[in-house]
């Protein structure tokens, strides 16, 4: 699993038919401190995050087995829009004082 920050949205007006109503959205991937991490990633929104959002990412494998994915050709799921993290006790990250998160 991956922390990503989602950074926009990807239009393909021809794609796949298994892809037909998939949202691709462009994510970063990121540490705890919310710096980048690698490349930006294109990934099948499977859980309606928006964009500024911290979410988690899945790739390989592990991208086909959620109910939206199950047998498509995708490498990178978002499954998860995270809400809080904490890390030795204490609280590193919480959506609502999130300051990058869009409302």
């Amino acid at each position: 699993m991956i922390f990503a920050r989602v950074t926009g949205n990807v239009v393909c007006t021809q794609k796949d038919e298994k892809l037909v109503g998939s949202k691709l959205m462009l994510v970063q991937p990121v540490d705890l401190a919310d710096a980048p991490k690698g490349n930006p990633i294109v990934a099948v929104d499977a859980v309606g995050a928006g964009e500024g959002e911290l979410v988690l990412l899945v790739q390989g494998s592990s991208a086909r087995q959620t109910s939206k994915t199950k047998d498509n050709p995708v490498d990178a799921v978002i499954f998860a829009i995270v809400d809080t993290i904490e890390q030795n006790g204490k609280h590193v990250f919480k959506k609502g004082a999130d300051a990058h998160a869009s409302r």
